[in-house]
């Protein structure tokens, strides 16, 4: 017979990824830590395969893990859309949702208020990361659905909403130019804009420096704010005292960049209307190249 999966268990193995810990799991469902840890083995013996290996001082699941995970993030989306579909009480349902930093002044409240519209009560998870992580966190179903840049014509994944420029952009007033390097100021690597950056200076033959590197958007205004470099970003929701930088400084042409949809396989109709919200608030908000 194939065997049945306990939703309580596969429930518990949902949070326990999400949470990045199956102790903080077993808090999170009402169980003992020790429960929770005989619910994971009955799901190997079940499966007939190892699910989750030690890392340190936590599990981890193995190549077949993975693909469990999904399937069981699957299943519980599906048992608890049914659950409410009849009327039963169940927990709030969550529907996760990412994007760029670029995108949280306006992207994200105008399609949480969408969203919440049509769907009061749900429950809905924020995150922002670089264009990979998102990608990544799409494609193993941690996310419900986002919004990320590629690079123009770069094919793959996703729909493309539109294309924007990336320009180089500076504290108003700031020129950096007549120094022998130019300096910059940098996201962590990898990033979209950055590689743009460094290819566009490489061809021109231009002498750089990394005078800031940061992981936030935040970040990158308050050292443009502090003349401490130039950097490469598109013109959406930028500060008012940072300008694009002026032509007159010939600093070197920069591509498009492309902002696309990217939805999870076997997407739930709670996701799926996030999802549509998120599309719909995208292309009304982010001006394409012009």
């Amino acid at each position: 017979m194939n065997p049945a999966f306990d939703i309580d268990a596969l429930r518990a193995v949902v949070i326990g990824i999400d949470l990045k810990s199956f102790a903080r799991a077993a808090v999170e469902v009402g169980r003992s830590q020790s429960a929770i840890s005989m619910q994971l083995k009955k799901l190997e013996q079940q499966a007939g395969t190892p699910l989750f290996v030690r890392q340190g001082r936590g599990l981890v699941p193995t190549e077949a893990g993975e693909a469990f995970v999904a399937y069981a993030r699957r299943i519980v989306a599906l048992n608890d859309e049914a659950a409410r579909a009849l009327g039963a009480n169940t927990v709030a349902a969550t529907v996760r949702l990412g994007m760029p930093q670029d995108f949280f002044d306006d992207v994200m409240p105008a399609t949480l208020a969408a969203f919440a519209a049509s769907h009061p009560g749900v429950h809905v998870e924020v995150r922002a990361g670089p264009n990979h992580h998102l990608a990544e966190e799409v494609r193993a179903g941690r996310l419900d659905g986002a919004v990320a840049f590629y690079p123009e014509g770069a094919g793959g994944e996703g729909e493309v909403l539109c294309a924007m420029a990336m320009r180089w952009l500076a504290h108003d007033g700031y020129d950096g130019t007549a120094r022998d390097r130019l300096p910059l100021v940098l996201f962590d690597h990898p990033c979209l804009f950055r590689q743009a950056a460094l290819a566009a200076l490489e061809r021109a033959g231009r002498r750089w420096h990394p005078a800031v590197t940061t992981p936030s958007l935040p970040g990158i205004w308050a050292a443009l704010r502090s003349d401490l470099g130039f950097a490469v970003r598109t013109e959406h929701a930028m500060p008012p005292d940072i300008v694009r930088a002026s032509d007159a400084l010939a600093l070197p042409a920069l591509p498009s960049i492309e902002v696309r949809l990217l939805r999870a396989t076997d997407e739930s109709s709670i996701g799926r209307a996030l999802t549509d919200a998120l599309r719909r608030e995208t292309l009304a908000r982010v001006a394409p190249v012009g």
